[in-house]
């Protein structure tokens, strides 16, 4: 074989091989779901809210909630688990469960295997609330957004 026609097999090969592997990167990557076929998210909505509030408390931990949250949910919730834990240990205060009840969930649809809610949580000081984006893959929920407010 000539050298041309052997430079330009292996270009083509390589070619080839590298659509072959961008083909298997989107068969294997997340899958969307439609909200058709996802169980009801309220349920996982309430779940959530406690495991969060929980988390930030230090009363459970994060990683109860991994299978649920995308990576930079868990990542962001971390964070904030971890100055929750120094603001604690700096005032002497222990971890303790926290008292409190999940109210109202206020909910929309905004495409359609997307679920965005606010939370309402009643402590005994105060009330607080959450708001998550639930989006559907791999025919289940995950939290792409979790921000205690």
């Amino acid at each position: 074989m000539p050298a041309s026609a052997a430079a330009t097999s292996a270009q083509h090969g390589s070619r080839s091989a590298r659509l072959r592997n961008e083909d298997d990167d989107d068969f294997f990557a997340p899958q969307r779901t439609t909200t058709r076929e996802l169980p009801d998210p309220e349920p996982l909505l309430r779940n959530l809210t406690y495991c969060a509030i929980e988390a930030l408390a230090g009363a459970r931990e994060l990683e109860q909630l991994a299978r649920w949250v995308t990576d930079d949910v868990y990542r962001r919730l971390q964070k904030r688990v971890i100055l929750a834990a120094r603001s604690r240990r700096a005032r002497g205060v222990s971890a303790q469960r926290p008292v409190f009840s999940v109210g109202r969930i206020h909910r929309c649809e905004p495409a359609d295997g997307i679920v965005e809610a606010v939370i309402i949580v009643h402590q005994r000081h105060r009330v607080r609330s959450v708001a998550i984006r639930l989006e559907g893959f791999d025919t289940r929920w995950r939290a792409s957004v979790i921000a205690v407010l």
